[in-house]
């Protein structure tokens, strides 16, 4: 499993990367970039050179991606360096490495990684089943969105897709939702742990079939933990 190594590359390199945080930038859409989101991204060029030469990177990172044409059926790697890099240069643990695997656009391996909080799933790992009343929500949503929350559920702000979608997936969360939009590389790890372990994943409003997404437009999504009960 070639994302076993790269959490253990990046478990190496994990005190370069926290060291790198107060190195950071603001990119032109407001967000921020940090010498450890480039650090993380240049541990995994190096690794995929080696191990995956076939397969073309998409990452947050290296965006945008002007005049590529985008084939189904074509073998890419979808990676967000660090999810929550505003979590990240802050000093928060809430933050995250997602990667996607697709080889002739069929889906291998998945991975979120947590390093700060030691936590990690990847494609075919067992996984703990929780249930929760708590709803994740997206830190794009304005004080009008909030104010029209649905009454009798808690609510929670990580501002890390990762994490949210982790906690979806596992049932920590009842359900999570960013109705803003987001990127490729920020849901590709989630919509597939979902689809392994029985949850509800809409994109844009219809179910998710495992397919690669590129970055030509923002996606709505949607996860939410299906539970059996027990007569």
């Amino acid at each position: 499993m070639y994302l076993v190594d790269i959490v253990e590359i990046i478990k190496i390199n994990l005190d370069k990367i926290i060291r790198l945080r107060d190195l950071f930038e603001q990119k032109e859409d407001g967000s921020y970039v940090s010498q450890g989101d480039l650090l993380v991204q240049k541990l995994v060029i190096n690794y995929i050179k080696v191990n995956l030469p076939n397969h073309q990177l998409i990452s947050e990172e290296l965006a945008p991606f002007n005049g590529i044409t985008w084939k189904p059926n074509s073998s890419y790697i979808v990676l967000d360096p660090i999810d929550g890099t505003e979590n990240f240069v802050s000093g928060l643990k809430e933050w995250g490495v997602g990667i996607s695997i697709y080889t002739d656009g069929i889906h291998q391996e998945s991975c979120i990684f947590l390093p700060e909080l030691n936590d990690f799933h990847i494609t075919g790992m067992p996984l703990a089943h929780h249930r929760s009343r708590i709803r994740g929500l997206s830190s794009s949503l304005t004080k009008q969105d909030l104010l029209q929350l649905e009454e009798g559920f808690e609510y929670r702000i990580i501002g890390c897709s990762m994490y949210n979608m982790l906690a979806a997936v596992r049932g920590a969360y009842a359900s999570f939702e960013n109705v803003k939009g987001v990127n490729c590389w920020d849901i590709l790890p989630g919509l597939n742990f979902a689809l392994e372990h029985g949850c509800e994943a809409l994109v844009d409003g219809k179910p998710y079939q495992g397919q690669i997404l590129f970055p030509t437009q923002k996606y709505k999504i949607s996860i939410k933990k299906q539970h059996k009960d027990i007569a």
